[in-house]
Protein backbone atom coordinates (compact mmCIF):
# COMPACT_ATOMS: atom_id res chain seq x y z
CA UNK A 1 0.00 0.00 0.00
CA UNK A 2 3.01 2.26 -0.16
CA UNK A 3 2.52 5.38 -2.31
CA UNK A 4 -1.26 5.18 -1.85
CA UNK A 5 -2.66 8.71 -2.06
CA UNK A 6 -4.72 10.09 0.82
CA UNK A 7 -6.45 13.47 1.03
CA UNK A 8 -6.78 14.90 4.56
CA UNK A 9 -9.62 17.40 4.89
CA UNK A 10 -9.82 19.31 8.20
CA UNK A 11 -10.01 22.99 9.08
CA UNK A 12 -7.59 22.46 11.99
CA UNK A 13 -4.01 22.71 10.65
CA UNK A 14 -2.60 20.99 13.73
CA UNK A 15 -4.74 17.91 13.18
CA UNK A 16 -3.80 17.85 9.49
CA UNK A 17 -0.12 18.05 10.42
CA UNK A 18 -0.30 15.24 12.97
CA UNK A 19 -2.25 12.93 10.65
CA UNK A 20 0.11 13.75 7.77
CA UNK A 21 3.16 12.84 9.84
CA UNK A 22 1.60 9.57 10.98
CA UNK A 23 0.49 8.47 7.53
CA UNK A 24 3.62 9.53 5.65
CA UNK A 25 5.62 7.61 8.24
CA UNK A 26 3.79 4.52 6.99
CA UNK A 27 4.60 5.24 3.35
CA UNK A 28 1.36 6.93 2.30
CA UNK A 29 1.39 10.02 0.07
CA UNK A 30 -0.79 12.74 1.55
CA UNK A 31 -2.27 16.07 0.55
CA UNK A 32 -4.16 18.52 2.75
CA UNK A 33 -7.29 20.63 2.31
CA UNK A 34 -8.55 23.12 4.89
CA UNK A 35 -12.22 23.04 3.93
CA UNK A 36 -14.79 21.32 1.76
CA UNK A 37 -14.42 23.59 -1.24
CA UNK A 38 -10.64 23.11 -1.33
CA UNK A 39 -11.16 19.35 -1.05
CA UNK A 40 -13.47 19.33 -4.07
CA UNK A 41 -10.88 21.26 -6.07
CA UNK A 42 -8.23 18.65 -5.21
CA UNK A 43 -10.55 15.77 -6.11
CA UNK A 44 -11.45 17.27 -9.50
CA UNK A 45 -7.74 17.33 -10.41
CA UNK A 46 -6.40 14.21 -8.68
CA UNK A 47 -7.35 10.65 -7.77
CA UNK A 48 -7.08 9.31 -4.23
CA UNK A 49 -7.19 5.91 -2.55
CA UNK A 50 -8.80 7.39 0.57
CA UNK A 51 -10.27 10.67 1.81
CA UNK A 52 -10.18 11.58 5.51
CA UNK A 53 -12.98 14.06 6.14
CA UNK A 54 -13.76 16.20 9.17
CA UNK A 55 -17.44 16.91 9.87
CA UNK A 56 -17.47 20.38 11.46
CA UNK A 57 -15.91 22.78 8.96
CA UNK A 58 -16.75 26.33 7.85
CA UNK A 59 -18.66 26.62 4.58
CA UNK A 60 -19.48 23.13 3.37
CA UNK A 61 -19.59 20.79 6.33
CA UNK A 62 -18.29 17.25 6.06
CA UNK A 63 -21.64 15.70 5.18
CA UNK A 64 -22.28 18.22 2.39
CA UNK A 65 -18.74 17.77 1.11
CA UNK A 66 -19.18 14.00 1.10
CA UNK A 67 -22.33 14.25 -1.02
CA UNK A 68 -20.44 16.37 -3.57
CA UNK A 69 -17.42 14.04 -3.53
CA UNK A 70 -19.67 11.09 -4.36
CA UNK A 71 -20.64 12.83 -7.61
CA UNK A 72 -17.01 12.53 -8.70
CA UNK A 73 -15.41 9.46 -7.11
CA UNK A 74 -16.18 6.27 -5.24
CA UNK A 75 -12.90 6.40 -3.29
CA UNK A 76 -13.50 5.44 0.35
CA UNK A 77 -14.29 8.25 2.78
CA UNK A 78 -13.41 8.01 6.46
CA UNK A 79 -15.07 10.60 8.68
CA UNK A 80 -13.01 11.94 11.59
CA UNK A 81 -15.25 13.76 14.02
CA UNK A 82 -15.75 14.76 17.64
CA UNK A 83 -19.49 14.24 17.07
CA UNK A 84 -20.13 10.73 18.31
CA UNK A 85 -23.90 10.40 18.56
CA UNK A 86 -25.52 7.56 16.61
CA UNK A 87 -27.42 10.16 14.56
CA UNK A 88 -24.14 11.80 13.53
CA UNK A 89 -22.67 8.51 12.38
CA UNK A 90 -25.84 7.61 10.50
CA UNK A 91 -25.76 10.98 8.74
CA UNK A 92 -22.19 10.25 7.71
CA UNK A 93 -23.13 6.95 6.11
CA UNK A 94 -26.24 8.36 4.46
CA UNK A 95 -24.15 11.08 2.84
CA UNK A 96 -21.88 8.44 1.29
CA UNK A 97 -19.17 7.80 3.88
CA UNK A 98 -17.61 4.37 4.38
CA UNK A 99 -16.46 4.58 7.99
CA UNK A 100 -16.60 6.92 10.99
CA UNK A 101 -13.81 7.35 13.55
CA UNK A 102 -14.58 9.50 16.62
CA UNK A 103 -12.08 12.05 17.91
CA UNK A 104 -9.91 11.72 19.87
CA UNK A 105 -8.57 8.54 18.28
CA UNK A 106 -5.38 6.58 18.79
CA UNK A 107 -2.68 6.17 16.18
CA UNK A 108 -3.43 2.42 16.05
CA UNK A 109 -7.15 3.03 15.47
CA UNK A 110 -6.52 5.49 12.65
CA UNK A 111 -3.89 3.37 10.94
CA UNK A 112 -6.02 0.23 11.20
CA UNK A 113 -9.04 1.90 9.59
CA UNK A 114 -6.90 3.55 6.91
CA UNK A 115 -5.13 0.35 5.88
CA UNK A 116 -8.37 -1.65 5.78
CA UNK A 117 -10.16 0.91 3.58
CA UNK A 118 -7.22 1.41 1.22
CA UNK A 119 -6.62 -2.33 0.88
CA UNK A 120 -10.25 -3.04 0.03
CA UNK A 121 -10.45 -0.16 -2.43
CA UNK A 122 -7.29 -1.21 -4.25
CA UNK A 123 -8.42 -4.82 -4.50
CA UNK A 124 -11.73 -3.83 -6.05
CA UNK A 125 -10.01 -1.37 -8.35
CA UNK A 126 -7.83 -4.22 -9.59
CA UNK A 127 -4.49 -3.23 -8.05
CA UNK A 128 -2.88 -5.50 -7.34
CA UNK A 129 -4.57 -8.32 -9.21
CA UNK A 130 -4.64 -11.43 -7.07
CA UNK A 131 -6.57 -14.66 -7.59
CA UNK A 132 -8.74 -15.28 -10.63
CA UNK A 133 -11.92 -13.24 -10.28
CA UNK A 134 -15.38 -14.27 -11.39
CA UNK A 135 -18.68 -12.84 -12.55
CA UNK A 136 -21.36 -13.13 -9.89
CA UNK A 137 -25.08 -12.89 -10.64
CA UNK A 138 -28.44 -12.71 -8.94
CA UNK A 139 -31.56 -11.81 -10.88
CA UNK A 140 -30.79 -8.77 -13.03
CA UNK A 141 -27.68 -7.93 -10.97
CA UNK A 142 -24.26 -8.83 -12.34
CA UNK A 143 -20.95 -8.16 -10.56
CA UNK A 144 -17.61 -8.55 -12.34
CA UNK A 145 -14.85 -8.98 -9.76
CA UNK A 146 -12.10 -8.54 -12.32
CA UNK A 147 -13.22 -5.14 -13.61
CA UNK A 148 -15.08 -4.00 -10.49
CA UNK A 149 -18.17 -3.28 -12.60
CA UNK A 150 -21.72 -3.85 -11.42
CA UNK A 151 -24.65 -3.92 -13.82
CA UNK A 152 -28.39 -4.00 -13.21
CA UNK A 153 -30.46 -5.14 -16.19
CA UNK A 154 -27.41 -4.55 -18.39
CA UNK A 155 -26.83 -0.97 -17.24
CA UNK A 156 -23.69 -0.10 -15.30
CA UNK A 157 -24.24 1.40 -11.85
CA UNK A 158 -21.87 3.15 -9.48
CA UNK A 159 -21.20 1.70 -6.02
CA UNK A 160 -18.90 2.81 -3.25
CA UNK A 161 -16.19 0.28 -2.39
CA UNK A 162 -18.05 -0.65 0.81
CA UNK A 163 -21.28 -1.27 -1.10
CA UNK A 164 -19.30 -3.30 -3.64
CA UNK A 165 -17.68 -5.35 -0.87
CA UNK A 166 -21.03 -6.13 0.76
CA UNK A 167 -22.66 -7.11 -2.53
CA UNK A 168 -19.66 -9.21 -3.56
CA UNK A 169 -19.64 -11.09 -0.27
CA UNK A 170 -23.37 -11.82 -0.36
CA UNK A 171 -23.26 -12.88 -4.04
CA UNK A 172 -20.36 -15.24 -3.37
CA UNK A 173 -22.42 -16.91 -0.65
CA UNK A 174 -25.92 -16.85 -2.11
CA UNK A 175 -28.67 -18.24 0.12
CA UNK A 176 -26.32 -18.06 3.12
CA UNK A 177 -27.55 -15.88 5.97
CA UNK A 178 -25.09 -13.30 7.29
CA UNK A 179 -25.79 -11.91 10.73
CA UNK A 180 -25.19 -8.19 11.17
CA UNK A 181 -22.21 -9.02 13.40
CA UNK A 182 -20.65 -11.40 10.88
CA UNK A 183 -21.24 -9.00 8.00
CA UNK A 184 -19.70 -6.07 9.86
CA UNK A 185 -16.59 -8.01 10.91
CA UNK A 186 -16.10 -9.40 7.38
CA UNK A 187 -16.40 -6.04 5.62
CA UNK A 188 -14.86 -3.64 8.13
CA UNK A 189 -12.27 -6.15 9.35
CA UNK A 190 -12.66 -5.24 13.01
CA UNK A 191 -14.59 -6.52 15.99
CA UNK A 192 -18.31 -5.85 16.12
CA UNK A 193 -19.40 -3.22 18.64
CA UNK A 194 -22.64 -1.76 19.89
CA UNK A 195 -23.97 0.62 17.26
CA UNK A 196 -22.32 -1.14 14.31
CA UNK A 197 -25.72 -2.56 13.37
CA UNK A 198 -26.73 0.96 12.29
CA UNK A 199 -23.69 1.13 10.02
CA UNK A 200 -24.62 -2.13 8.31
CA UNK A 201 -28.28 -1.14 8.05
CA UNK A 202 -27.52 2.17 6.33
CA UNK A 203 -25.15 0.58 3.81
CA UNK A 204 -27.67 -2.16 3.01
CA UNK A 205 -30.33 0.51 2.52
CA UNK A 206 -28.08 2.50 0.18
CA UNK A 207 -27.13 -0.64 -1.74
CA UNK A 208 -30.74 -1.70 -2.17
CA UNK A 209 -31.63 1.75 -3.51
CA UNK A 210 -29.14 1.14 -6.32
CA UNK A 211 -29.76 -2.49 -7.24
CA UNK A 212 -33.36 -3.30 -6.34
CA UNK A 213 -36.29 -2.60 -8.63
CA UNK A 214 -38.31 -1.79 -5.51
CA UNK A 215 -36.02 -1.09 -2.52
CA UNK A 216 -39.00 -1.35 -0.16
CA UNK A 217 -39.66 -4.89 -1.38
CA UNK A 218 -36.15 -6.19 -2.07
CA UNK A 219 -35.74 -9.32 -4.17
CA UNK A 220 -31.93 -9.49 -4.34
CA UNK A 221 -30.83 -8.78 -0.76
CA UNK A 222 -33.45 -10.19 1.58
CA UNK A 223 -33.80 -9.52 5.29
CA UNK A 224 -34.19 -12.67 7.37
CA UNK A 225 -35.85 -11.22 10.46
CA UNK A 226 -33.92 -11.82 13.64
CA UNK A 227 -31.03 -13.46 11.78
CA UNK A 228 -29.52 -11.09 9.19
CA UNK A 229 -29.31 -10.78 5.42
CA UNK A 230 -28.95 -13.13 2.48
CA UNK A 231 -28.66 -12.79 -1.29
CA UNK A 232 -31.17 -14.66 -3.45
Amino acid sequence: MEDSRILIVDDNPEIREVVTILLEGEGFVTEEAGDGSAALDFIRKNSYDLILLDVMMPGLNGYQTCVEIRKTTNAPILFLSARTQVEDKTMGFLSGGDDYLPKPFSYQELLGRVKALVRRYQIYQGKPAEEKKQILKSGKVELDEESGLVKVDGKEISLTDTEFAILCLLLKHRKQIFSVERLYEAIWEEDYYYGASNIVMVHIRNLRAKIEEDPHNPQIIRTVWGRGYRCE
